[in-house]
């Protein structure tokens, strides 16, 4: 079993606490931490997340919503709320795109979404640490394990059901630029009709283009070219399309960015 934490509150500080708070709720169960900067990268790792844990039972904990603008609509910033996978659980903040992939890939029908004041209580939490939840800054450290903590033990949480029809489809864009420079693009191979051989035509989000042969393997793109290759991320038999350069970083050579869009057409 395992507990997989996404979440934009993410300095060494923040991490530890998250961290301390979920390995006590969850004794025994491996923690890991990913820090995300947009809601988009939190989508594509609840995604790869769910797709690497096979059969294994467990916790995905997603925080990552607007903070400004269209985010002032909430009392305290975006309602949590939580939906199960087979016998996976994912939690999280329901504002924005941290469940679009999983709308997109058809995996859960609907969002159970909570509310502090009478979610907390089915815990056993008392009046002040409800009170304190409710109204701290930090809900993804104060609220969120311990709503994760009620639902896996199966108790009855007071939620409202939001279709998931009603969640932001995720645009075509950059969701991850890897160590290597390597840029995980929200698109699949079914999305741009890969073909090995065939050249696409890619607009980068400056308005510059160009075109680019898709290309079977990493291994084969020749060397400091850039390809579209199928890459590792996504789900069982959909997996993204990552633009590359061998033996180079293609982020730097097209000043590609998490979050930007992109578009490829033959």
């Amino acid at each position: 079993m395992f507990v997989s934490i996404i979440t934009d509150c993410r300095d060494d500080n923040a991490r530890t606490r998250q961290e301390t708070r979920y390995a006590h709720l969850f004794p025994g169960m491996h923690v890991s931490f990913i820090g995300a900067s947009t809601d988009s990268e939190a989508a594509g790792n609840v995604l790869d997340i769910l797709d690497n844990a096979d059969e294994a039972p467990g916790i995905i904990a997603v925080n990552c919503a607007p903070r400004h603008g269209r985010a002032k609509k909430w009392k305290n910033g975006s309602p949590f709320g939580y939906a199960w996978f087979e016998n996976k659980l994912i939690v999280g903040t329901i504002d924005g795109l941290c469940f679009s992939f999983l709308k997109r890939f058809d995996l859960i029908s609907e969002i159970h979404v909570t509310d502090i004041t009478t979610a907390l209580p089915v815990g056993g939490y008392s009046p002040a640490q409800i009170e304190m939840a409710s109204q701290t800054q930090f809900r993804s450290l104060n609220y969120l394990p311990r709503l994760a903590k009620i639902v896996w033990d199966n108790h009855d949480v007071p939620a409202e059901e939001l279709p998931i029809q009603e969640v932001a489809d995720l645009p075509s864009l950059i969701w991850w630029i890897d160590c290597f420079g390597n840029a995980k693009t929200s698109l699949t191979a079914e999305d741009i009709d890969f073909a090995p051989g065939e050249v696409k035509h890619v607009q980068f989000d400056d308005g510059t283009s160009m075109d680019i042969p898709c290309v079977e393997r990493l291994a084969d793109v020749p060397d400091k070219e850039p390809a579209l290759i199928i890459g590792s991320s996504g789900f069982r038999d959909h997996r993204f399309i990552e633009i590359v350069i061998q033996g180079a970083s293609a982020t730097e050579r097209f000043h590609l960015h998490k979050n930007d869009s992109i578009t490829i057409t033959s």
